[in-house]
């Protein structure tokens, strides 16, 4: 394009914004009252800058719903009534590139009616579009020419249409084509995959997206396997410093089906922290979708998001309003609950347990460990750096990763600190056994074993679904906690270092191997027998890591607990069953639950809670 072209463009940009300024303006004061708040909409609008609802529709439901009049009317109409106020319009998906016209279209539309607009595109390869990976997943092949060339262009026809804009979850690749081959070299395939992409996210997208429109704000979005991103070319490092603004997947859908992994509700909460510790003031907003949820499946994905932080939450997407879902009513009648909760999170996040997991790091045995232990009541916090001034610091295989974990850790520990390490965190790090020896067992040797049974206070128990451990530990002067049987040996869990202070845990979440043998690429492969254990287990493995933390629980597996730095806690029970809790250490004043504004009583310090299946309650002692 050439300068007076870019001129005249750039002129036409600013005339065009400040008629849908003026235009916006006028629909938001006849709309919008500043006083009114009588239906979902304008609910929604007075309070977007406490938290914002968003919808994604995908470039085929926008052929289908947005290319006639009537669509984009029941468009308004149902985004409105879900109390929807801002829309992603997307591009391309699988092959369909909308066409511009209908692009511009849709976007005047919906900026007339009040709707902030965005534009959106997920790189997945189509029949004639790209080329598809060599590879178990549906991705691109992005060292072929045609890829790159194929995205270039569309991007270039976004940027004349769209003033923001988010690529969605697919920047990222598993190709092993012998083009790929050649172009590693002797690189990990990780490396080669990271350092690809990050070339391409700038020639690609940022770019030829500036070429166009240099004030484009552009937008990366991770997806929720945190753990994996390294494998597959994701740079968390690189991408928040090459885009404008971050989001984060929080998708964790159905903890109990196969269909998208056994994945942890927990793991939406900490795939959002981890990833905000790594983008500072680029941190965005949260994304999650309706597969494999019920009604509370969606509903959970919500207020995780929200206790992670998440200002805006964008719901993928669109067809699910169009056909709907039993999650929507919850969101509509939970709205303002959500609300309420996004603004005492701004006030004050949640705090807790520094789990430390540097960039790219390989989990070993302990992928994903992180949502499980918060399934425990134990307010896991992920961190990006190590955490230097906590008093409690938990250290599984990932951390590793960090070339100074052995003298970091040592400073901690000559500070005071309380140290959690996975078995598997010891058996991988370099330093001949000593931390192992401070911990009061001989080094670990990485050893998978299934045990069919533990020793809780009523004896030997066989457990329904075997627990997995990393180690056939050795104890040195330490102290066993938790026992663990296989075939009438016993196998320690949990121990305790002669000076209290150091924790040894000896599970094992997932490994490569694990993934391997069902042919799983990204998410959890199989259920754990982890969260099947009894609740005397719980509350030991707990008390392991919550030592330091104002509020004890007494709880089984699957309560979480989320800790707010002003003292107030968040509390969900994701069993389907009803959970009898007991919080001790509670101030002898009135409590309520600040969803409902519920008292609860409080006695010797103490509450028992009986919570149904599926619910939260929000512990405070000052009525809202």
């Amino acid at each position: 394009m050439s300068d007076i072209a870019k001129q005249i463009f750039q002129h036409q940009r600013i005339l065009i914004g400040l008629s849908g300024i003026i235009l916006a303006h006028c629909i938001i004061s006849c709309q919008c009252p500043e006083n009114s708040a009588d239906d979902n909409y304008n609910f929604a609008w007075q309070h977007r800058n406490d938290l914002r609802l968003s919808t994604y529709i995908t470039a085929h439901s926008a052929e289908r719903f947005l290319s006639t009049a009537e669509g984009r009317r029941e468009a308004t109409s149902l985004m409105k009534a879900n109390g929807i106020t801002k829309v992603y319009i997307e591009v391309y998906r699988s092959g369909l590139v909308v066409p511009q016209e209908l692009l511009s279209l849709a976007a005047g539309y919906f900026e007339h009616q009040g709707f902030e607009v965005v534009g959106g595109i997920a790189t997945v390869p189509g029949r004639d579009f790209g080329v598809k990976q060599e590879g178990r997943l549906g991705w691109f092949n992005w060292q072929n020419p045609k890829t790159r060339q194929d995205l270039k262009q569309v991007m270039l026809g976004a940027a004349e249409v769209f003033d923001t804009f988010i690529v969605d979850d697919f920047l990222c690749t598993g190709d092993t084509s012998l083009e790929s081959k050649a172009a590693r070299g002797d690189r990990s395939w990780s490396v080669y995959r990271r350092e690809l992409l990050t070339e391409l996210a700038s020639s690609i997208f940022i770019e030829p997206a500036r070429s166009v429109n240099p004030d484009i704000h552009l937008i990366i979005k991770y997806p929720q396997w945190y753990d994996r991103f390294h494998r597959f070319g994701y740079d968390v490092e690189s991408g928040p410093k090459l885009f404008d603004e971050v989001w984060v997947g929080t998708e964790t859908r159905g903890q109990y089906t196969q269909r998208y992994g056994f994945v942890q509700p927990y793991e939406g909460f900490v795939n959002y922290r981890w990833i905000a510790s790594l983008s500072g003031d680029k941190i965005g907003g949260a994304w999650f979708d309706h597969g494999d949820c019920d009604h509370l499946d969606f509903i959970e994905q919500a207020y995780q998001s929200v206790l992670a932080g998440a200002g805006e939450i964008v719901i993928f997407n669109y067809d699910s309003f169009v056909y709907g879902h039993p999650g929507h009513h919850l969101l509509r009648t939970d709205f303002e609950k959500l609300i309420r909760l996004a603004k005492a999170i701004k006030l004050s996040p949640v705090v807790g347990i520094p789990s430390y997991k540097p960039p790219h790091s390989d989990a070993g045995g302990d992928l994903y460990i992180m949502d499980f232990i918060g399934m425990f009541g134990v307010p896991i916090v992920p961190v990006s750096e190590y955490p230097e001034e906590a008093h409690t610091i938990f250290l599984p295989t990932q951390a590793v990763a960090d070339p100074d974990i052995v003298e970091k850790v040592k400073a901690s520990y000559d500070r005071g600190a309380r140290m959690i390490f996975t078995a598997g965190f010891l058996a991988a790090v370099d330093d001949r056994g000593g931390l192992s020896a401070l911990a009061g067992i001989s080094k670990p040797a990485t050893q998978q074993i299934r045990a069919d049974g533990i020793e809780a206070p009523e004896g030997v128990v066989q457990v329904e679904r075997s627990l997995d451990l990393e180690s056939p530990l050795e104890i040195l002067d330490g102290e066993v906690l938790l026992n663990a049987r296989q075939n009438d040996l016993s196998v320690p869990f949990l121990t305790r270092s002669k000076d209290r202070r150091i924790f040894v845990l000896n599970s094992h979440t997932f490994s490569e191997a694990d993934f391997e043998a069902v042919g799983e690429v990204l998410l959890c492969p199989r259920p754990l027998g982890l969260l099947d254990l009894p609740r005397s287990w719980a509350n030991e493995l707990r008390q392991a890591f919550n030592a330091g933390v104002e509020v004890d629980l007494d709880a089984p597996a699957r309560v979480t607990m989320q800790t707010l730095g002003s003292g107030e806690a968040v509390l969900y029970n994701y069993n389907r069953k009803e959970a009898e809790i007991t919080l001790k250490g509670l101030a002898d004043c009135d409590h309520f639950d600040l969803f409902s504004n519920r008292k609860i009583s409080v006695a010797d310090g103490k509450a028992k809670i009986r919570m149904p299946p599926r619910s939260g309650i929000w512990l405070g002692s000052n009525e809202r």
